[in-house]
């Protein structure tokens, strides 16, 4: 694919169709890290930490916080 650098507002900007960034994950509005090196413009998806809500939706919103955690066999001098 081949893109245009254009006018828009008071800057210059491109276009990339949304089969691209899907194919690259990238949502709509979602934060990327700019770098240039050698000519060579690359765009990668700025690393972010979930939020304790993120995570949780991925448990179906449980967390299950509370109770104790089966860890295994000890392999040192823990004592349980």
């Amino acid at each position: 694919m081949q893109t245009q650098v254009r006018e828009w507002g008071n800057s210059q900007g491109i276009r990339l169709s949304k089969e691209i960034l899907k194919t690259a994950g990238i949502e709509l509005n979602e934060v990327l890290d700019v770098t240039v090196s050698n000519g060579v413009i690359t765009l990668v998806k700025a690393f972010r930490h979930r939020t304790l809500e993120e995570r949780a939706a991925e448990f179906g919103g449980k967390l299950d916080l509370d109770g104790e955690y089966d860890w295994g066999e000890s392999v040192g001098r823990e004592a349980w």
